[in-house]
C-alpha cells in the first residue's frame, strides 16, 4: 500500500538534524503498524506540488503546518479542491492537525484561531465508539498536541470521533473514506519538547502554558494505538472499492 504524504508544513531547519523532516516521521509512524507501507511525499508548501490525480497513491495523509487554512496562500484552494476530488473518488484521506482543519474547511466546516489559546503537551481525548477501524476497548487516548487553530463548526454529516474539554471537534470522520484528528500521533516526546521550547515566550506559547505542557510529557502517549487505527482505516477503505469492482 502506497500512502502519499501531502506535506503542508516543514520541520524547522534547526530541528531537522535531531528529528528529521515530516515524510520520514510519518513513514516511521505508519511502520509501527505495518512495515510494508510505502510513503511518498508531495511538497505542497514550498513547491505547490498538488497530485495530478487522487489515484496517484492508495491513500493520503495531510500533515500539520505553521500556516492557517485562512492564510492567503496560493496552494490552499487547490489543496481543498484536491481533497474534495479525492473524497468523491473514494480514495482514503487522513488529516493531522492542519490537515484536520483544511479537510473540515474543504467539506464545509469552519476553522478559526481559537480564543482558548495554545494547546500543547499531551492531551487526553475521548474516543467515540462504533467506528470499525477503532479496535480494543479504549475510551480515551493520550496524544501530543500543538495548535492554536480549531474547527469550530463541523461539516454537515461529519461524525465526531474524538473530543476533549479543550477541543470539541478534535476528530472527525466523513463516510468511510476520510477521517482527521487535531493532535499529532506522529510526534515523539523529544520533538514535542523541542517544539515547546522553541515556541515558548514572546509572541509564542506563554510561559505558564509551556511549563505545564512540559510536565505533561511524562504521561506517555498512545502512538502505537493510533498507528494501528489509522492503518486499519486505510486497509478497510482501500479494500472496499476493490471488492466493489470485483463484484460488478
Amino acid at each position: 500500500m502506497k500512502i502519499g504524504i501531502l506535506e503542508t508544513g516543514k520541520v524547522n531547519p534547526d530541528l531537522v538534524p535531531a528529528h528529521g523532516p515530516y515524510v520520514p516521521m510519518f513513514r516511521n509512524f505508519l511502520h509501527r503498524a505495518d512495515p510494508m507501507i510505502e510513503a511518498e511525499g508531495w511538497d505542497i508548501v514550498d513547491e505547490g506540488r498538488i497530485p495530478a490525480s487522487p489515484h496517484d497513491a492508495d491513500g493520503w495523509i495531510v500533515t500539520g503546518s505553521k500556516h492557517g487554512v485562512y492564510d492567503p496562500l496560493p496552494w490552499i484552494e487547490p489543496l481543498k479542491a484536491f481533497l474534495r476530488e479525492t473524497y468523491a473518488a473514494k480514495v482514503p484521506i487522513v488529516g493531522i492537525c492542519f490537515g484536520h482543519q483544511i479537510l473540515a474547511e474543504a467539506m464545509g466546516g469552519k476553522v478559526v484561531k481559537s480564543d482558548r489559546g495554545w494547546g500543547c503537551g499531551v492531551h487526553s481525548y475521548r474516543m467515540a465508539s462504533g467506528e470499525p477501524w477503532i479496535t480494543g476497548e479504549r475510551e480515551t487516548v493520550n496524544v501530543h498536541a500543538m495548535h492554536q487553530d480549531q474547527v469550530i463548526e463541523k461539516p454537515e454529516g461529519a461524525r465526531v470521533i474524538a473530543s476533549s474539554d479543550f477541543c470539541e471537534f478534535a476528530g472527525l470522520a466523513y463516510g468511510d473514506h476520510a477521517l482527521s484528528i487535531q493532535p499529532h500521533p506522529e510526534f515523539e516526546r523529544g520533538y514535542e519538547a523541542d517544539l515547546i521550547r522553541m515556541r515558548q515566550g514572546g509572541d509564542g506559547i506563554p510561559d505558564d502554558i509551556a511549563d505545564h505542557a512540559m510536565k505533561t510529557l511524562d504521561k506517555g502517549v498512545d502512538n502505537d494505538v493510533l498507528a494501528g487505527w489509522i492503518v486499519a482505516f486505510f486497509q478497510r477503505a482501500t479494500a472496499h472499492p476493490k471488492q466493489e469492482r470485483e463484484s460488478a
